[in-house]
């Protein structure tokens, strides 16, 4: 894509979804690092689900520290991973209590120090709650910034080091936003929609799916 139609392509994101936001449901800066981190290898539906009846009891560390690693399984088990993830989500909110002041930092070198934190939940939470200009490449950001050849990568390191170079304001603080829910709805792994797409113009994908597929 060239500069032009990269800035078109978000503009036209931009103005069907001017404020675009995380499909998590949380409280509190800790709720939403607790969320991202049960959300890896699974959806935000099933996390959202999971979380309404823990977050209702859980708002701080030491909330979670007193409901205890046996309370924290009882709340998330329908999530997969959900042993190895209490783990983390415990022992995160004991280096918090211990040396944050039971407060989430904001600088991403803080951020993966803590345990079941890596760098696509730290830029999560930077631009969620900290309003930082981060690229959170998951799966659907990968494979849009692919497909469409926006961000060509094969790691989402190199989609991201793309991104911050190509992404141009006033489009930076929302993008990552755009193109999850873009991935997840219109741009999907199996199936793009490409004729419902309203950016199938400025994609370089070649197989565009421009027929609507019978049964639709």
């Amino acid at each position: 894509m060239t500069k032009d139609q990269i800035f078109e392509f978000f503009r036209r994101l931009a103005e069907d979804n001017p404020e675009p936001e995380t499909e998590l449901e949380y409280g509190n800066c800790y709720q939403l690092v607790v969320a991202v981190a049960l959300s890896a290898q699974a959806t935000d539906v099933g996390v959202n689900k999971a979380t309404r009846a823990l977050f209702a009891k859980v708002e701080t560390p030491e909330q979670m520290l007193e409901l205890g690693l046996d309370g924290l399984i009882d709340h998330i088990k329908t999530i997969g991973l959900f042993n190895s993830k209490a783990k983390n989500v415990i022992a995160m909110s004991q280096l918090l209590v211990d040396e944050y002041g039971s407060e989430v930092p904001d600088t991403r070198d803080d951020l993966v120090r803590l345990p079941g934190v890596g760098r696509k939940t730290a830029n999560v939470v930077l631009n969620c709650w900290f309003k930082q200009e981060t690229f959170a490449v998951d799966t659907h950001i990968l494979r849009v910034g692919n497909r469409t050849g926006l961000a060509k990568g094969k790691t989402p390191e190199q989609v991201e080091a793309k991104l911050e170079k190509r992404v141009p304001q006033p489009f930076r603080l929302h993008a990552h936003h755009w193109l999850i829910l873009h991935g997840r709805y219109v741009c999907k792994a199996r199936t793009p929609e490409c004729w419902r797409c309203g950016l199938a113009d400025l994609c370089s994908f070649r197989q565009k799916v421009l027929e609507v597929p019978k049964g639709r």
